[in-house]
């Protein structure tokens, strides 16, 4: 536990130039403390605890401004940037090393009980009010710009912007220094 605490902590260090410092983090960064929660609440959930965990990912909602359900799945070193407004539905599936910034909505668009929430995949990143929308999958390292609306899939390392989405470049990017070596790419 203390080494996934750890983990987030130096990723958030990394990848905001704000965070001056471990103890700053620790204790004024809301989109780490809904992950955190989300954790917790998602092994209520998986436990069959439902009530509990959805009345946990509640309080961390009023708390942080960041509504993870429990039954999402978020991976390792995910990083929500201020946070305020985040939205993550049910069914969707947060790879690892992910940036979202504040605003951003992985929603459904199907009334069944069925996998209806975007999956990003590893690197992914995802901009200030960008909504996602339905069964989707955003490539590895692929970058969705602030404000874009997305119902279709994004290639990896693509970049989409704009309402509707166009892709920018499909060049790959380079993980930068606080990404995870990717073990496909050896």
């Amino acid at each position: 536990m203390f080494d996934r605490i750890y983990e987030d902590v130096r990723a958030a260090r990394e990848r905001d130039p704000a965070a001056t410092s471990t103890l700053l983090v620790l204790l004024t960064y809301p989109g780490l403390h809904a992950v955190w929660c989300h954790r917790l609440a998602h092994r209520l959930q998986t436990a069959g605890f439902t009530v509990s965990a959805r009345l946990l990912s509640h309080v961390a909602r009023f708390l942080t401004g960041v509504e993870i359900h429990p039954g999402a799945t978020v991976g390792r070193r995910c990083f929500v940037d201020h946070g305020m407004g985040t939205v993550v539905g049910e069914t969707a599936e947060i790879g690892d090393d992910v940036h979202m910034y504040h605003g951003v909505t992985l929603g459904g668009n199907d009334p069944r009980r069925t996998k209806r929430h975007p999956t990003l995949e590893d690197h992914v990143t995802v901009g200030a009010d960008a909504t996602l929308l339905g069964d989707i999958t955003v490539g590895e390292g692929a970058t969705v710009g602030a404000g874009a609306v997305v119902v279709d899939d994004v290639p990896p390392g693509a970049t989409v912007v704009g309402n509707p989405p166009t892709p920018s470049t499909t060049t790959p990017r380079r993980p930068s220094r606080w990404t995870a070596p990717n073990p496909r790419n050896r």
